[in-house]
Formats: C-alpha cells, sequence, structure tokens
C-alpha cells in the first residue's frame, strides 16, 4: 500500500471515529463534552489577556483541548468533523508517514490547557498516528482561575462564575486553603454575597470600614471553619456523593436561615440545621424509587 492510499485509509478511519464519537455524545446526552473549545470564548470567560512567550517547548498531545478559530472543525479528539478537511489533512498524513520534518506547532497555553493557534491539522493527524508529544512554539496566556485539559464547554460556564467571584472577594490571594468549587453555577454569586453580608455586618459592630481581607477572614474563622470542621468530623460529605464541602456549608448556612425564621428565633444553631438536612436525606433515601 502506498502512502496515498494510506492516507485515504487513516482519513476515513478518522472520519469514522469522529461520527462514532459524535452518536456517543449524543446518546450519552452531552453533546458538550465532545466540542473543541474555543480560545477566543475560553480566554474571554478566564480574563486571560496577560501574554508571555514561553518559547519551544514539547507539549502532550492530549492537553491540546482547543483551536483558534477552527474548533468547528475538529471534535474534542480533534478527529476530522467535516470531509472537506480531506485534502490537506491526507496531505499531513502522508508526510508524517515519511517521517518528514514538519514546522513546530503554535500553540496558546492557560492553565495546563494548550488552544492551536496554528497546526490544527497536525495535531489532528498526531493524535490518528498516536503521537504523543509534539514540538510547539506556546504563548501563555494567565487567568487567576486555574484549568487543566479536563476543561469542558460545559465546566466553562463554572469557571466564568469562579473568576467573576475572585474579582469579586479574593479568597484566592486571602485563604488559599479554601477550594472555591460548587455544584450549582449559581452558587458563586449566592456566596459571594452571604460574604459580603458578613462583611457588612462587621462594619456596623465595629463602626468602621472593613477591607475585604478582614471580611474574608472573619468569614473563615466563625462561619467557614467551624461548619466545615463539622462538616468533615461528622463525614456528612458520604452521604451527598458528587458535591462539595462548600455546597454543604451554604446549604447549612440557608436552612439555618430557613428554620430560624420559621421558630422566630435566631438562636438555632449550624448543628441543628445540618441534623435537618441529613435526617430529610435519610428520609427521602428511603422512599421507594430513590435507588
Amino acid at each position: 500500500m502506498n502512502s496515498g492510499e494510506q492516507a485515504d485509509r487513516d482519513f476515513s478511519r478518522a472520519r469514522r471515529r469522529a461520527f462514532l464519537r459524535r452518536v456517543g455524545a449524543f446518546l450519552r446526552n452531552d453533546p458538550a463534552s465532545n466540542k473543541l473549545l474555543s480560545f477566543d470564548e475560553v480566554r474571554s470567560a478566564l480574563g486571560a489577556v496577560e501574554r508571555v512567550y514561553l518559547g519551544m517547548r514539547t507539549v502532550a498531545v492530549a492537553d491540546i483541548v482547543g483551536s483558534v478559530g477552527r474548533h468547528r472543525d475538529f471534535d474534542r479528539a480533534f478527529l476530522p468533523s467535516k470531509g472537506e478537511l480531506g485534502e490537506r489533512w491526507k496531505k499531513i498524513d502522508r508526510l508524517m508517514q515519511k517521517a518528514e520534518e514538519l514546522p513546530p506547532v503554535s500553540l496558546f497555553k492557560i492553565g495546563d490547557a494548550y488552544f492551536v493557534n496554528d497546526g490544527n491539522h497536525r495535531v489532528s493527524v498526531a493524535r490518528q498516528q498516536g503521537v504523543e508529544m509534539l514540538d510547539a512554539e506556546v504563548i501563555e496566556l494567565r487567568s487567576r482561575v486555574p484549568i487543566d485539559a479536563k476543561i469542558t464547554a460545559g465546566s466553562l460556564l463554572h469557571k466564568m462564575e469562579l473568576r467573576f467571584f475572585l474579582e469579586r472577594l479574593p479568597v484566592d490571594r486571602v485563604l488559599p486553603e479554601v477550594k472555591i468549587e460548587l455544584s450549582d453555577v449559581a452558587d458563586y454569586r449566592r456566596l459571594g454575597t452571604y460574604i459580603e453580608a458578613h462583611g457588612f455586618r462587621l462594619s456596623q459592630l465595629w463602626r468602621r470600614y472593613v477591607s475585604p481581607e478582614e471580611v474574608l477572614r472573619d468569614w473563615y474563622e466563625y462561619s467557614y471553619r467551624p461548619i466545615s470542621e463539622m462538616i468533615r468530623e461528622e463525614k456528612v460529605l458520604v452521604a451527598f456523593p458528587g458535591r462539595t464541602e462548600l455546597d454543604l456549608y451554604l446549604w447549612v448556612v440557608r436552612n439555618r436561615e430557613r428554620l430560624a425564621l420559621e421558630a422566630r428565633d435566631n438562636r438555632i444553631s449550624p448543628e441543628k440545621a445540618m441534623d435537618d438536612i441529613i435526617r430529610k436525606r435519610r428520609w427521602e433515601s428511603r422512599m421507594p424509587g430513590s435507588g
């Protein structure tokens, strides 16, 4: 089989794999998981502006998750999603078969994820041929929101809300030990509002301006830490698989406010609020059809 025939076969195989991946994502009701990320959308969501030239690097092909302007031409595995890509794709495939040296690809780096600026077909063919590493010229865009190669189009909204939250309240700088991770995307703003309300009460109590750093440290010491320690000691997360410690913290806080309103008693403790959540969870788990 000559290189032209092999390239035809490789492209047909790649298109078939792309089709099967698209069908699989549809059947899982998760088409976003198979989408190649748009660099511009990720950069905008994360507020990544500062650029640093990193020069030549060797990059894992699996860490390349998006493209500048060509994200609709390939799927998440960089398989070609359009038949008209064949001529260019097969030309690159033939060159790689002959082990001819190709110029390095050009990549943007955000966090631990990479996006193709130039060389989309080279990345696609490399993945199809099982190449694990590529030489690349890399420019890094820095963001305070951490991401890695697991990021998907579906999780991008969470990252954007996390960015807004950190711009509002610098938890990552003041309390680096607190992992800001919430299951409900709307809870980032709810958490921000709750911490700011805590700060307002402090300013009323202390009768002076309270800096965001002071607010965060006081919130951590007298609101978050006691509840988080209680969650860990009681191993409450075991009853709520897939949820985070901050999820439960917000549930406890909001449930305490609800119970206090119902009882017309502001002395309701966080312990009682958490016990109420656990009791309801156990009752729900005994309901028919709860699994």
